[in-house]
């Protein structure tokens, strides 16, 4: 009676022995990539271990810190991380999230499923401030809306 309930859990997702790792890739580690680990760490729950990290380094946009918190979501305790320290981890999937990232990305030794999305840069708009809120607010939305699919999809 008990494995019939486990069995019945796991069809459900509730029970999840194996979960995957995914890394997302960007330039710098600083917006985009940040924006998409704390979706995807939202959606995946415990299916997933959720990492990000660039190609360079350039510190966690605080806009992109500010736009998550708007949407409830807190990153404040990201760190911007360079694709070498991540190199003896096994990754399920390899997530890039800027053409830049997708084209310069150094060799990775990995079996991992690749995706991409080329997400718009909020933190290259030039206006008002309300105009640039703006544009963390939209590619916020567009990248959460990529995250749901991808977790329901692919997890």
């Amino acid at each position: 009676m008990n494995s019939f309930k486990n069995l019945k859990l796991r069809k459900r997702g509730a029970v999840v022995s194996n979960p995957k790792n995914i890394l997302i890739l960007c330039t710098g580690n600083s917006c985009r990539s940040q924006i998409a680990e704390g979706w995807m760490r939202f959606f995946a729950k415990d299916k997933a271990s959720v990492y990000s990290a660039g190609i360079e380094t350039h510190g966690v946009n605080p806009k992109a810190i500010a736009t998550m918190k708007e949407a409830g979501i807190d990153i404040s305790h990201h760190t911007s991380n360079h694709i070498n320290e991540y190199k003896d981890i096994q990754f399920d999937f390899l997530i890039t999230v800027c053409d830049h990232a997708k084209e310069n990305c150094p060799y990775f030794p990995t079996n991992a499923k690749r995706f991409h999305h080329n997400f718009t840069d909020p933190s290259k708009k030039v206006g008002s401030e309300e105009e640039i809120k703006k544009a963390f607010a939209e590619t916020r939305e567009e990248i959460r809306n990529y995250c749901e699919n991808f977790v329901m999809n692919e997890l």
